[in-house]
Parts: structure tokens; C-alpha cells; sequence
């Protein structure tokens, strides 16, 4: 049996807007039945737009490096290195980088998805 494994450097990495992900764990990478997981860089000042949910299940992210915050619904919250969020299932939501540095961020998903599990919601942003 071949171990399962991928390092983040050989996964494809797709320029979104606001970010750039790599995923490592899908239906074109490590091959899992019930989750996947994706690894996004995102630059000081930037959003992770648009917002969107996934109506097909949950997502978990967790703050590696950097600072920000989340919007989830219609709430707020600042986010640091070692933050974990969970995205609850069609919950509008999105990220932003407010600090000096780039944000790296892994995301879990649960079940197994894509990007054809996201449902955009253009118009949506943060509150001032």
C-alpha cells in the first residue's frame, strides 16, 4: 500500500480572488471518501470574496500564520495564528486579511467537495 501523502509544494496552486489555494486532499489529489482539505495564502489587505457558503456541507478553518477576521452570517470575529472557525452548513461566510503579513490558512471540509460546492453570494461584505 502506497501512503497517502502529499506535500503542499506539488499540489497545483489556483489563483482565486483574494487568494491562492492548493488543494491537497480531493478528487484530484489525495483521494479521501469524507473530507477534503485545501491550504489558501492570502496578502495583507485582501478579502476572500466573494463570500459564500457551502450548502453541501461544513467547512473548518484553521489560522496558521497571520491575522484578520471572519464574517459568519451576520457576525464578526478577529482571527489570529492558531484560530480554528467552524463554517457551519450554508452559512454565508468570508475572511480577510487586516494584518501585515500573508495569512496562510488550512480549510477542512466535511463531507468531500470542491469548488463546485460553493454558493456565491456576491454583494455580501463586512460591516463597517
Amino acid at each position: 500500500m502506497t501512503v497517502p501523502a502529499i506535500h503542499e509544494d506539488d499540489a497545483v496552486e489556483l489563483g482565486l480572488p483574494g487568494r491562492m489555494m492548493r488543494w491537497l486532499v480531493s478528487k484530484d489529489a489525495v483521494k479521501a471518501n469524507n473530507c477534503s482539505v485545501c491550504v489558501i495564502r492570502v496578502a495583507p489587505g485582501e478579502k476572500v470574496t466573494p463570500a459564500h457558503s457551502h450548502p453541501n456541507g461544513e467547512e473548518v478553518i484553521y489560522i496558521m500564520t497571520g491575522s484578520g477576521r471572519v464574517l459568519v452570517a451576520v457576525e464578526v470575529r478577529q482571527v489570529r495564528a492558531g484560530t480554528a472557525v467552524l463554517f457551519p452548513q450554508g452559512a454565508v461566510h468570508m475572511l480577510h486579511n487586516t494584518g501585515s503579513v500573508e495569512m496562510k490558512v488550512v480549510c477542512f471540509f466535511a463531507p468531500a467537495t470542491g469548488l463546485d460546492n460553493y454558493r456565491l453570494h456576491e454583494g455580501v461584505d463586512f460591516p463597517d
